[in-house]
């Protein structure tokens, strides 16, 4: 599968493995803001306006994560009036994240310690931090 970097959201032109589709998938919830909004979807639909106003972020980032989570299947949006609704399109993506904290519960400090990811990792983290304040 070819990989086409559209900002920092990986878009697949739907041809070649699966390995190639888990790293678009995992890639599109490598970023804290685009996790954050995930995890506030979780809890039920939002408008963009909202995830503003909660994560405490710019309009135009909301956005621009919003449609690459759109983009990637992930997330759907449900027109009202002049408002767009979104919400998750598959609950089995919070089974996936749970799955994820255990695995980060049993190894620890292992993967932020990795020197492949450590900066990737701690500006991801503080990121996903400072959304969910």
């Amino acid at each position: 599968m070819t990989m086409n970097e559209v900002g920092e959201c990986f878009v697949s032109n739907g041809t070649g493995s699966n390995v190639d589709a888990a790293v678009a998938l995992f890639h599109s919830l490598s970023d804290g803001t685009r996790l954050a909004i995930v995890r506030r979807l979780a809890t039920g639909e939002a408008r963009v306006a909202d995830l503003v106003t909660e994560l405490g972020l710019a309009q135009s980032t909301v956005s621009a994560h919003v449609a690459c989570l759109r983009d990637c299947r992930l997330v759907e949006g449900r027109p009202q009036g002049r408002q767009v609704f979104y919400s998750l399109t598959r609950p089995e993506l919070m089974d996936l994240l749970a799955s994820a904290e255990t695995l980060l519960a049993a190894t620890g400090s292992a993967v932020a310690l990795c020197p492949n990811y450590v900066s990737d990792v701690t500006d991801s983290v503080q990121a996903s931090k400072e959304s969910l304040r």
